[in-house]
């Protein structure tokens, strides 16, 4: 192995099983930890788990994305591969850039051609790797590459579908539900995916970045609202930014006494997995409860580059959700979710929520009729883990909140009892001797 191939320290990428001694040295070490370091009575209900870095193996990156790197970025150590700032400062966002990798169709070359685009294309070198070069139609290649469907503006679609500016009470804070907040902290991605409902205010086409005093508005907002007492930080995508400016808000929001949650919203694990260092890691756990909502598409996101990060995360004590948005071409089938859901469980990423697509501008070629959604939920429940079949939900247009769908699972009633279908179709009754009573 030459020396640039050589394995980064802290690299974040590939997940290979550490050999037998390995593991047991690991568990030696933890269990003398545990002698030195007793827990007291008051201790002895929590539960307290080793630091990740000593249980979660540091290993070379994937095949796929060696390959990828010695082909278009031969300049590149392993290190800066591994790095996620050069994997920031190297994404590739022009027509020239993106040809140079992949064999473009019409429709795409027509797109990234023209100037009007709502959102721009940006693709981090490792999720360019994941591409297919030659099939345009290829589910990652979808939701990633500009397509000149974009451009046809379809009836009911809107820039702003969910009517987040009219319930902003302070610039990039958004109080929809009573008890919660969203915190938008930053306008930039690392990849921007092309159905995403913030197109009109992420890229360098929204303006300016966030700067502090407007931070320093939502965080005052938020101070002086007793009943906020969980906020959601997101985006952009808030991991986008530096370790350092991270700290600085997680640090000011856990200080407002009457918040209890703090969320992320993040699609770095999938996008830009180099980015859950040890380091960031250890900011993370200063702010329990902390929780985070990962945004996977499709299994092929799944790659052992994803797996590390997600693994660093949970080890971490962070509960992990996954929002899917439901595309057309992409993930609209049973077999392709079950794969996807049932592979987030193995990577300790709960599914939480399969969304019905945004009506944003351009958006008409990914949206699915509602009934291809519930006939999906219809080919999970029952038929896989419940733990892995999402809530199906619509963002109602104009603001009006997340409402679950699905299917017909209530069938009625017949006299006292209620009839109700199961996953085969089959109809059970139960006696609802409480409603008559009541």
């Amino acid at each position: 192995m030459s020396v640039e191939d050589a394995e980064p320290p802290g690299s974040t990428t590939g997940v290979l099983a550490p050999p037998a001694e390995a593991r047991e040295l690991d568990s030696a070490r933890w269990n003398q930890a545990k002698a030195q370091h007793p827990l007291s009575a008051s201790e002895s209900a929590v539960a307290v788990a080793p630091p990740p870095e000593s249980i979660v193996p540091q290993s070379r990156i994937s095949a796929r994305s060696r390959a990828f790197r010695r082909r278009f970025y031969p300049e590149a150590t392993n290190a800066e591969w591994c790095d996620w700032t050069w994997q920031v400062r190297n994404r590739i966002t022009d027509l020239e850039g993106i040809e140079r990798v992949l064999r473009l169709s019409d429709a795409e070359c027509n797109a990234l051609a023209r100037p009007d685009h709502l959102l721009p294309a940006a693709i981090t070198p490792y999720y360019m790797s994941l591409l297919d070069p030659d099939d345009a139609a290829q589910p990652l290649r979808r939701t990633i590459i500009p397509n000149e469907a974009e451009l046809v503006r379809s009836p009911g679609e809107e820039g702003d579908p969910l009517g987040e500016d009219n319930q902003s009470p302070v610039e990039c804070l958004v109080h929809r539900y009573p008890d919660r907040v969203l915190f938008l902290v930053t306008k930039f991605c690392s990849a921007y995916c092309r159905f995403c409902t913030r197109s009109r205010m992420v890229g360098h086409r929204a303006g300016p970045p966030y700067d502090t005093a407007q931070w320093e508005q939502a965080l005052a907002y938020v101070a002086r609202t007793r009943q906020v007492r969980d906020v959601l930080v997101s985006g952009g995508d808030p991991l986008t930014l530096s370790d350092e400016r991270l700290d600085w808000l997680l640090a000011r929001l856990r200080a407002i006494e009457h918040v209890e949650i703090i969320r992320l919203g993040t699609k770095t694990p999938a996008v830009l997995p180099q980015r859950i260092t040890p380091a960031l890691i250890r900011v993370l756990r200063k702010y329990h409860p902390l929780w985070m909502s990962l945004h996977f598409t499709h299994p092929d996101e799944l790659t052992p580059e994803a797996t590390l990060a997600c693994t660093r995360l949970a080890d971490a004590g962070i509960p992990l959700g996954s929002q899917t948005v439901l595309l057309a071409g992409v993930n609209d089938d049973v077999e392709t979710m079950k794969r996807l859901m049932q592979g987030l469980m193995k990577v300790r990423v709960r599914p939480y929520y399969l969304y019905q697509c945004d009506p944003i501008p351009g958006s008409a070629h990914f949206r699915t009729p509602v009934e291809t959604g519930l006939e999906i939920i219809q080919g999970l429940r029952g038929h896989t883990t419940g733990y892995a079949v999402p809530t199906y939900v619509i963002d109602a247009p104009g603001g009006g909140g997340k409402i679950p769908l699905l299917p017909a699972y209530f069938a009625g009633r017949d006299g006292t009892d209620v009839l109700l279908r199961n996953y085969q179709g089959k109809l059970f009754r139960y006696p609802d001797t409480a409603a008559c009573d009541a």
